[in-house]
């Protein structure tokens, strides 16, 4: 069906091909006449994107069967032409801000800063203020000021620390002395042109008749209002999304965008894509009986004509390490049991998470790859305090003295290098770590040093919790040194005929988009799913419900839920008669009766 012109609304569930359907409007409207560089469609990954090129590439764009050309785009008198554009909002930003630089005070060929950049210039900034008797805020912080001061278009006025203003004020006119954007501003920067410059807003109005967007859940503030200017004139604008998937709040995304779109758009139509083409029954209907205890969403009933399937699978366990254990065994098991599940993956709420279920995976010789993360032991903050216990245990230790001295403070390293060959001896593990915290106060460090701070402090906490399970420092040392990853297993897994390629290992927010054959959930436990840092607010909890929707709705196939302690309320709303219950102690057939007092509650 051809829904013509105009704002439409598409929501549109879990594996009910978002994508594809975007995809098939766009080259629809090539079909009716409409000249392809007048459109634009806007991915939030560049994978998403190249599916997109791929999928128009590969049908035909005219009832005459003629393609139309979908290669990078060409400038012709100073105009990109011939072809839609099809990319990410910050590409599109950056293809704006090329042409109209000079209102900002750069030429088109400037540089675009990452984070490592914008860090390195706010860290000289903040050195430079030091040196003039000032005592700044971390650059870490700092920069999340930045953005979300962009991300929210807010006023650099509304800030309220004026030792942060000054910062930012600074960092702006270096970034314009550099000829340089920050990632923030490619966004940012646009709209700010736009609202200034009627003249320009309406040069490119005119020139897009046609805007779709992809995700449109998860825009923040400025790409809401971004597309918002561009599309007042043609009204031409398609969304796709799924409020149920809406999961970057912590990046200012903002799900009302989506919820409100009638709001903005009066005479717009709201289509509902719920049929389901990836899951079976069970995990279509447990993943809805979790997410309908949201209140704020589309209301929507997701279905499939797949198999009912087998059961989701929930497992108690007494600790992480018996978690992981029951996970690793599984999957060494899968080929045994059954070759349907030959792409696998563990999900996990945090990066901390995967320290227990990597060992677990080491010592089961099963090949495994973290996708957006770094394996466990070779992360930052969990070198450095394994530095400090190796130096304990072995002053002579040159590589770990050196790790030190450059990740503090010479005149905090030194001292405390000769402190800790000192107390080597006489101190347990538990105490050494606690000593090397609290002397190079290391928490702070990392809170000067990062905006990932407290992802890098829940790491170390991890490791603390690892090592009291063992008696001696030399012990936990062997046992560390042991399971880091020059000791990870082959490539693949062979069992009884069959071979298995790696298990995937990410946080739940990493494998949104994605889809596997079996997964397994780890951690759904109350206060890490939902994380005990959402019970603030009402709209935090329902972000972790949507996290958890995401989780179950990668599977395929079969899906399991493990837990440890109090096992989520999230648990509880799934329909029990889609579940099967497995009590790894024993002495339950059920999950404990729902007679547990939340704390938010």
């Amino acid at each position: 069906m051809d829904w013509g012109d105009g704002p439409l609304l598409i929501v549109a569930g879990a594996g009910s091909g978002k994508t594809r359907t975007l995809t098939a409007r766009l080259i629809r409207l090539i079909e009716r006449g409409t000249p392809p560089a007048r459109v634009i469609a806007i991915t939030f990954t560049n994978k998403a994107a190249e599916e997109m090129r791929s999928r128009i590439t590969n049908s035909p764009a005219s009832p005459a069967g003629r393609q139309f050309p979908i290669t990078p785009p060409r400038r012709q008198a100073g105009i990109y032409q011939l072809q839609p554009f099809i990319g990410t909002f910050h590409s599109f930003g950056a293809r704006l801000l090329r042409r109209e630089a000079a209102h900002c005070g750069r030429t088109p060929h400037f540089t675009i800063f990452d984070d490592d950049d914008s860090l390195s210039l706010l860290k000289k900034i903040v050195k430079s203020m030091k040196a003039e008797g000032m005592d700044p805020p971390s650059p870490a912080l700092i920069l999340r000021k930045i953005y979300g001061i962009k991300n929210s278009l807010r006023e650099l006025d509304d800030e309220k620390d004026p030792r942060a203003r000054a910062i930012i004020s600074r960092y702006e006119e270096l970034l314009r002395e550099q000829n340089a954007f920050d990632f923030g501003d490619l966004i940012e920067k646009p709209v700010r042109l736009f609202r200034a410059h009627p003249d320009l807003l309406k040069k490119h109005q005119a020139e897009y008749s046609h805007i779709l967007v992809d995700e449109y859940q998860d825009v923040n503030p400025a790409q809401y209002e971004l597309v918002k200017l561009l599309a007042k004139r043609h009204r031409n604008l398609v969304v796709v999304g799924d409020d149920a998937q809406a999961i970057y709040g912590w990046r200012d995304a903002n799900v009302e965008h989506f919820l409100t779109f009638t709001d903005d758009w009066s005479d717009a139509r709201v289509i509902k894509l719920e049929q389901n083409y990836r899951s079976t029954q069970s995990i279509i209907e447990g993943a809805g009986g979790v997410v309908s205890h949201n209140t704020f969403q589309h209301e929507k009933t997701l279905w499939t004509e797949n198999d009912k399937g087998a059961p989701i699978t929930v497992v108690g366990t007494k600790n992480a390490e018996e978690e992981a254990a029951f996970i690793a065994q599984t999957i060494k098991e899968f080929p045994i049991l059954n070759s349907q599940f030959p792409n696998t993956a563990i999900l996990y709420r945090t990066n901390a998470q995967s320290r227990a279920i990597e060992q677990a995976l080491i010592v089961a010789e099963i090949p495994y790859r973290i996708f957006g993360g770094v394996k466990f032991y070779e992360r930052k903050e969990v070198k450095d305090v394994l530095a400090a216990l190796r130096i304990a245990a072995n002053p002579k230790d040159m590589v770990s003295r050196d790790r030190l001295e450059k990740a503090l403070p010479k005149r905090v390293a030194r001292p405390l290098i000769d402190a800790l060959a000192e107390r080597g001896e006489n101190t347990n593990h538990l105490g050494l770590i606690s000593f090397f915290l609290s002397e190079s106060n290391y928490f702070a460090v990392l809170r000067h040093e990062y905006p990932n701070a407290e992802e890098r402090v829940e790491n170390v906490n991890e490791l603390i919790a690892f090592a009291g399970g063992f008696n001696t420092l030399h012990e936990f040392l062997e046992r560390a040194a042991l399971l880091q990853s020059t000791d990870a297993p082959s490539k693949t897994l062979v069992t009884s005929g069959y071979t298995l390629p790696p298990i995937s290992l990410m946080t739940i927010h990493m494998a949104k988009g994605l889809e596997f054959d079996a997964v397994f959930v780890a951690g759904v436990s109350e206060g890490i799913l939902p994380h005990q840092m959402s019970y603030g607010t009402l709209t935090e909890l329902e972000e972790e419900r949507r996290l958890m929707y995401v989780a179950m709705t990668r599977a395929r196939k079969k899906l399991t839920l493990t837990f440890y302690r109090i096992p989520s309320r999230f648990l509880y709303e799934i329909p029990p008669e889609l579940t099967e219950f497995i009590s790894l102690s024993g002495t339950a057939e059920n999950l404990p009766d729902d007679d547990i007092v939340y704390l938010d509650e």
